[in-house]
């Protein structure tokens, strides 16, 4: 990794409060991105310092909101995000990462035997299909859908106390003046990420008493 790279991912970390222990991997998880991207097509992004703030940095700013979520399914994960990071920052918390992206799955088979990732479970699959064994406390998304369809098609993965975690930017307040009343938002994070400049928000969201 780029000298200048190394060191924004080590303030950006210092900065968002995650242990010193957890960068070796991370860097290890953004070498296998960049080796495979361009066959694979796994992001737009291109600069290894973009990369650090824009998938390692706002994936870990919001683990301080999934701490006590035991099991989430990160859907339409791409290429791991924000399941990978998040799963080496929580290693006790079991992840599914869904996507119906062969190619991209396949990348996440090869991350996950190189990290080591006993706790993260890959499957491909359409969101719809998917039929877990056990339902999820959390499900998150960084970049799947506009956040009445992410309930709506994600519903079905959820148990009854659990909740949606949806990573948003812009558009997020249109979204939820337009929720659906099955659904109600908990709680809207700004997130500050550091080095990133965009707006960034996080709604969490649960089902409404009324359709308890």
């Amino acid at each position: 990794m780029a000298s200048v790279a190394t060191g924004v991912l080590t303030e950006g970390l210092s900065l968002l409060g995650v242990e010193s222990g957890r960068e070796e991997p991370l860097r290890e998880y953004l070498a296998l991105l960049r080796k495979w991207n361009k066959p694979f097509n796994l992001t737009a992004v291109r600069s290894e310092q973009d990369m650090v703030v824009k998938h390692l940095l706002d994936s870990l700013a919001v683990a301080p909101y999934l701490s006590e979520v035991k099991h989430i399914c990160d859907v339409g994960t791409g290429a791991g995000l924000p399941g990978i990071p998040l799963a080496i920052y929580f290693p006790d918390t079991q992840f599914v990462l869904l996507d119906s992206n062969g190619k991209k799955t396949r990348f996440l088979e090869q991350v996950r035997s190189r990290l080591s990732l006993s706790n993260v479970e890959i499957v491909q699959d359409r969101v719809e299909n998917f039929q877990p064994h056990d339902l999820f406390d959390g499900v998150i998304s960084r970049a799947f859908a506009e956040l009445n369809r992410m309930c709506r098609v994600t519903h079905h993965l959820l148990a009854e106390d659990g909740r949606w975690f949806a990573m948003k930017s812009q558009t997020a307040e249109s979204e939820i003046a337009v929720l659906d009343s099955k659904f109600t938002v908990q709680q809207r994070v700004n997130l500050n990420v550091p080095f990133l400049s965009d707006a960034r928000m996080l709604a969490i969201v649960k089902q409404a008493e009324s359709a308890e």
